[in-house]
């Protein structure tokens, strides 16, 4: 049985669309390599997400004994979370709904053998 180690975020100012575009970008690489890409990328996700991997990886050493260098970003997942509704003024009397969305982020490790 492999063992998994988890990080969670839970309603990060964000929408889920965008954030899935980083997501996709470290997915199945390994734990490095995955902090490299995301230093390196010019999103608002991208240091949540180098946060919530060291976040895993020390999950990962506190809890057994892993080899960091073994470790692969084996899932991510980006669901949407909790959404502000407001309205914007228009004209004529009209209200324009605006929908600031936010998103529950998942990071799961595993160790390669």
């Amino acid at each position: 049985m492999v063992d998994s180690f988890h990080a969670y975020l839970k309603a990060v100012r964000v929408s889920p669309r965008k954030a899935r575009l980083v997501v996709d970008l470290i997915r199945g690489k390994h734990v490095q390599e995955a902090l490299d890409i995301l230093k390196f990328t010019n999103k608002k996700t991208a240091p949540i997400l180098a946060k919530m991997v060291h976040s895993a990886i020390s999950n990962a050493t506190s809890k057994a004994t892993v080899d960091v260098d073994n470790l692969i970003v084996s899932a991510v997942f980006v669901n949407e979370g909790p959404m502000f509704k407001r309205f914007m003024p228009r004209a004529q009397g009209r209200a324009f709904p605006i929908r600031k969305r936010s998103s529950h982020i998942k990071i799961e490790l595993s160790e390669l053998r």
